[in-house]
């Protein structure tokens, strides 16, 4: 009895400094791990915000250079039939388009759908104004008549999609 009771006195001591160190250690790690966890995020935020910020930039330059008077001032050119120009114009959005299309990863579904829209819609202002016309129409006329309808509009679709965008980054940011 007195070997068992000798034994338990060294025994129990240690067990209780055994026990004490193991839920010292785990808790240490378990902060070090999140402490770097932390730490991994905070340098993909570091990493992806700039970039992300750049996504929208591209998609603000890109929906400004297909609004149709960004569009007329850069392609139109003089002596141009109406269905020259239409096709500049088309081609010149699609070029574009295809351009800033790997953006779409960095935005919201939302967004993307959003200049998608207002891509479609320009696609759309453009192709229905010049079917109005008829084929001996000149480039000049095909002009005047885009700039007409984005004027009688009460917000053209490159405005609407870069106003969503600004909103949206405002959240983010």
């Amino acid at each position: 009895m007195d070997t068992f009771s000798e034994i338990l006195k060294i025994t129990l001591p240690a067990l209780l400094v055994l026990i004490t160190a193991y839920v010292v250690i785990r808790n240490m790690l378990k902060n070090d791990q999140d402490r770097r966890h932390q730490d991994a995020l905070l340098q993909t935020v570091k990493t992806i915000t700039p970039v992300k910020l750049q996504a929208y930039e591209r998609i603000v330059l890109f929906l400004e250079r297909i609004s149709p008077e960004s569009l007329i001032m850069r392609v139109a050119k003089p002596d141009q039939s109406a269905q020259q120009l239409h096709t500049l114009l088309v081609t010149g959005i699609r070029s574009e388009y295809e351009h800033n299309l790997s953006q779409q990863i960095y935005m919201s579904n939302d967004a993307w759908e959003v200049v998608k829209n207002a891509r479609g819609n320009v696609v759309n202002l453009i192709n229905s104004t010049a079917s109005r016309l008829p084929s001996s129409a000149s480039g000049e006329e095909l002009s005047r008549l885009l700039i007409e309808e984005v004027m009688e509009m009460d917000k053209e679709p490159c405005r609407i999609a870069i106003d969503f965008l600004k909103a949206e980054l405002a959240r983010i940011i």
